[in-house]
């Protein structure tokens, strides 16, 4: 998709929204505090928000049984046989699994088949291997990936729940997608194959990824960033019969030094960073061989281009300088660089409607909203023009990426914050009769 058609997205998206509460000969349609005010009185909210509440021993169940299937990186098959089960079984129209491993399904809405996509990651960053055993302790669950993002995949299934129980339907259909490749080198290959590939794609409207328990820290900005694999080669040798051929490290620690000294903004926030290192075969000897893995990042995808364009030149001028520095008789440096990692850069800017419901659905639950900048899957549809968050699935959690990791599933902190993000996903797909 280009980004004319991402910004006709976005003019259709604002819309829709102004849509949802008012005709254009009718009274002063209601902004968005009004709006969300409106779907929290309404009976049927009432009802949805019982259901949670009710249902809350079942949705840690799902967590708990989610987290114990292992879904590493590009290793997600099993974990997401079992959410598309789970799907099928609440009720959704059209489930299935796309070519990449997305699982999805759809909530019909009773309009034009306009699109809210509400989506949660599949795949957590622990290799193959990792205990992945829920331990319990009171209202705490520890284990890796159990608030990023398991908790989100079983929390997106509670809101189907409390939707149908009281009985709410929705202007827009819902799309509700567990993805995968969210994390690291998965470089949000799933959500990106979404929006290249799925024919739904033209009906997007709204996209949510609900990723991790805080609903305050609403991410408003993708941080976009390139990642490399650079392996410097060169003819090794005996560390003192064959001193003085060119060495491989030393050209890797010229083009460290050299991305070291690039000065980057602090606003857009953009960094670098030498991240990995590894190489050679022993103390005495010439490595023939050494790799650097870098990663790149920047709120602009500006900025971005100009630092990733400014290290390829520091890779060249370090082998060259290399070359130049010592002998070439037995073969010269030569600099190996793969790209393993290119997400886009994106925002949803103050002012845009999307942005408004999910500050006005989070302030009346009484948190205060801050708007950020993270690398979601929410930057995907951003870089495409199409109005994106990250928003929370409610309750607190900590330690994310660590073995360490651990979710609190006391029920009013999470029904609070699940509360909010179901105002907000109403809100968007516009609830029959409000507004």
């Amino acid at each position: 998709m280009n980004r004319s058609a991402g910004a006709a997205l976005t003019r259709s998206a604002m819309c829709a929204y102004e849509g949802l509460h008012s005709r254009p000969d009718g009274p002063r349609r209601m902004n968005a505090s009004e709006t969300i005010a409106a779907i929290r009185a309404d009976a049927r909210f009432a009802k949805a928000t019982e259901t949670l509440a009710a249902e809350h021993g079942r949705t840690v169940q799902d967590v708990i049984t989610l987290t114990e299937i292992p879904s590493p990186p590009f290793g997600e098959e099993q974990r997401a046989a079992a959410y598309l089960d789970m799907l099928k079984a609440h009720g959704l129209e059209d489930v299935e699994q796309d070519a990449i491993g997305n699982v999805m399904g759809i909530r019909r809405g009773y309009g034009n088949g306009e699109m809210l996509v509400v989506a949660a990651h599949l795949d957590t960053v622990f290799p193959a291997g990792t205990d992945v055993r829920v331990r319990r302790d009171g209202t705490k669950l520890f284990a890796p990936g159990v608030s990023d993002d398991t908790w989100s995949l079983a929390v997106n299934l509670a809101f189907l729940r409390a939707l149908d129980a009281a009985g709410i339907r929705t202007r827009q259909d819902i799309l509700f997608l567990g993805d995968v490749g969210e994390e690291g080198l998965g470089d949000l290959r799933g959500v990106r194959h979404f929006f290249e590939h799925s024919r739904y794609r033209p009906r997007v409207r709204h996209f949510l990824t609900v990723d991790s328990p805080q609903v305050e820290q609403i991410v408003s900005g993708g941080v976009g960033s390139r990642r490399y694999r650079v392996t410097f080669r060169g003819p090794g040798g005996h560390s003192y019969a064959a001193f003085g051929l060119v060495n491989p490290m030393y050209a890797m620690a010229e083009a460290a030094r050299g991305l070291a000294a690039v000065e980057v903004p602090r606003n857009p926030p953009t960094t670098h960073c030498v991240s990995v290192v590894s190489g050679g075969t022993s103390i005495n000897a010439i490595a023939n061989a050494v790799t650097i893995e870098v990663d790149l990042r920047s709120a602009s995808a500006a900025e971005l281009e100009k630092l990733d364009k400014a290290f390829l030149a520091i890779v060249e001028k370090a082998v060259a300088t290399e070359n130049t520095a010592r002998s070439t008789q037995a073969g010269s440096i030569v600099a190996e660089i793969a790209r393993v990692g290119d997400r886009p850069a994106g925002e949803t800017p103050a002012g845009s409607p999307i942005r408004d419901i999910a500050a006005a659905a989070v302030t009346a639950e009484g948190y205060s909203p801050s708007f950020e900048f993270s690398s979601t899957d929410a930057n995907v549809p951003m870089s495409l023009g199409i109005p994106a968050l990250k928003v929370g699935a409610g309750g607190r959690g900590g330690r994310a990426h660590s073995l360490e990791e651990w979710l609190d599933v006391e029920p009013t902190e999470c029904l609070r914050g699940m509360r909010s993000t179901l105002a907000a996903i109403l809100a968007l797909a516009g609830m029959e009769g409000v507004g």
